[in-house]
């Protein structure tokens, strides 16, 4: 029985040299399929932002925690999807990968004028995605009061690339790697 967050942590599995050569893959499906250690974590990424009305996510397996913390928490969840998956009028932000360009995507009335909002993801890394879904999350009218994820990758420097362009967003991580 998982009954920590050091607990939760520990199935976490690193699949070396997955993508590619020289990637320690975190592997969230060990924690994910644990009941305990799940409960844990969305209880823990639930206690980041209480004031949040929305909670938000972000495709693939940021919904998997985002909808988890929002069911836990009573509130309401938002996806941020890839392009061309929703399917009423969105708002759409291009964002830079490795190799190339993707694209996310809102519905443009996910969220009201003004709706506070927790953004729930699984990793920030580079933070080229996340910003992309901060961008969105404002051009639907929704404030950010948070971030909340579960691990972020610290050698990648995505916390100081949000904090550039969004320097008053709180990021929570739950582990650090």
């Amino acid at each position: 029985m998982v009954a920590s967050l050091a607990g939760a942590q520990a199935l976490i599995r690193v699949i070396p040299d997955y993508p590619k050569v020289g990637i320690q893959f975190q592997d969230i499906t060990p924690l994910i399929s644990d009941a305990d250690g799940f409960a844990v974590v969305t209880a823990a990424l639930s206690d980041v932002d209480r004031s949040a009305q929305l909670i938000t996510g972000i495709e693939a397996r940021g919904f998997i925690f985002a909808a988890a913390v929002a069911a836990h928490s009573h509130r309401g969840f938002a996806p941020i999807r890839k392009a061309g998956k929703l399917p009423h009028h969105v708002h759409s932000e291009n964002y830079g990968l490795e190799y190339g360009t993707d694209t996310l995507q809102i519905h443009q009335d996910a969220m009201g004028f003004g709706v506070q909002t927790l953004l729930v993801d699984d990793v920030l890394a580079t933070g080229g995605t996340m910003k992309a879904a901060l961008k969105l999350i404002q051009r639907t009218g929704g404030v950010i009061s948070s971030i909340a994820v579960v691990m972020e990758l610290t050698e990648l420097g995505g916390r100081a690339a949000i904090a550039q362009e969004f320097p008053n967003v709180k990021i929570t991580s739950l582990f650090t790697i």
